[in-house]
């Protein structure tokens, strides 16, 4: 997993505080808070982020990034007796009843159902321990060093808990994965017989949600992760232990994106820039973006680029040969770099190739 691996480890440098937000007037009714952009992984607000939480529902973020990616949404998966007799939230399924791994993800997701996690462990993990241990692997490999997990469905258990950064640096993977977002963004589906609602409300509630998941037991109390979209930009909340919890993700939305709107400093494929070169037709060429850039920026912040060339440029230069980055910084701190591609091939001058070829003649 080199490619997802690399993406959050780009997440968790600004997630672990090398760019902390500002102070800020907004407040939750949460024991554990943080609201993050999704794209540069900044902390846009916490409160008490790296405390041990117990998380509920939550979990099945987890189980369904870790089922999407192990196993076959098209597979058959009969329901055994475990998966019928496990208690709490459900989607009601019976013994030797036969779905889809993609159903029972529905049900998972959308009905919180606890037998429906069972059912998934047990069938892309061979077992329940199996699966768990591939969500703790999955945990570590996402940097989730405060967390450990259980068991699939998030019943209170003491070797079961994570922290509210934690879990951001997990939704911000998982909104990466288009299955996974496509079912938790779903509001209502009717699969085998069964109509299902999301009892993530914040779908309803608020334009720009696209998920996550809710949860909710007695110990833990009521806990939300959710992501939100607007402009393009995209922020995570996570609130634990929260009684408030659908107006304080709202709330701490308005800030995030009103505070905290993305700055676009690089366009794909778009000119960044120029550079001289030695020699050429011409004395310049355009440099292109190998990629986006774009980071969150607050009033009084100044988002600054620069241009570092691997080496001087002499013709010829090839169309689309990297030659350098461009430099981001905020307030004089990095915080990311786009590698720059020659916009244009330029070819030598005449008389610089034919001073070049005359070095080459025997005298």
């Amino acid at each position: 997993m080199p490619k997802r691996i690399l993406c959050c480890f780009v997440v968790l440098t600004a997630l672990y505080g090398i760019l902390p937000c500002h102070a800020c007037a907004i407040e939750t009714s949460a024991a554990s808070a943080i609201l993050v952009d999704v794209n540069s992984g900044r902390v846009l607000y916490e409160q008490n982020a790296d405390a041990k939480m117990l998380i509920a529902s939550t979990t099945k973020i987890m189980t369904a990034l870790v089922a999407i990616r192990e196993g076959n949404l098209g597979d058959v998966v009969t329901v055994s007796r475990e998966a019928t007799l496990t208690e709490g939230s459900s989607m009601y399924l019976k013994e030797g009843e036969q779905l889809t791994l993609e159903a029972l993800l529905y049900g998972l997701m959308l009905s919180s159902g606890n037998d429906a996690a069972v059912a998934i462990a047990g069938h892309v993990g061979g077992s329940q321990a199996e699966f768990v241990t591939l969500m703790n692997e999955t945990a570590r490999d996402l940097g989730m060093e405060r967390s450990s997990f259980a068991n699939p469905n998030g019943l209170d258990h003491e070797q079961h808990y994570s922290t509210a950064r934690d879990m951001a640096c997990l939704a911000c993977e998982a909104i990466q994965n288009e299955t996974l977002m496509r079912i938790a963004s779903t509001r209502t589906v009717t699969i085998g017989g069964r109509t299902m609602t999301n009892h993530n409300k914040l779908l309803a509630y608020m334009d720009g949600c696209i998920g996550l998941k809710t949860g909710y037991t007695r110990a833990a109390g009521r806990t939300l992760v959710s992501c939100a979209e607007r402009n393009g930009q995209r922020l995570v909340a996570v609130t634990l232990q929260d009684g408030n919890d659908w107006a304080d993700h709202q709330a701490l939305y308005e800030y995030g994106f009103s505070t905290y709107p993305a700055q676009r400093a690089a366009v794909l494929g778009h000119e960044a820039g120029a550079a001289a070169v030695h020699g050429g037709m011409t004395g310049t060429v355009p440099l292109v973006a190998a990629a986006g850039f774009s980071w969150p920026v607050a009033a009084g912040e100044t988002l600054e680029s620069r241009i570092e060339l691997t080496a001087p440029l002499s013709a010829p230069v090839l169309a689309g040969t990297v030659v350098g980055q461009a430099v981001f910084t905020l307030d004089g701190k990095e915080v990311g770099r786009v590698d720059l591609l020659c916009g244009k091939t330029v070819l030598p001058r005449l008389e610089s190739a034919m001073d070049t070829l005359k070095t080459g003649l025997p005298e």
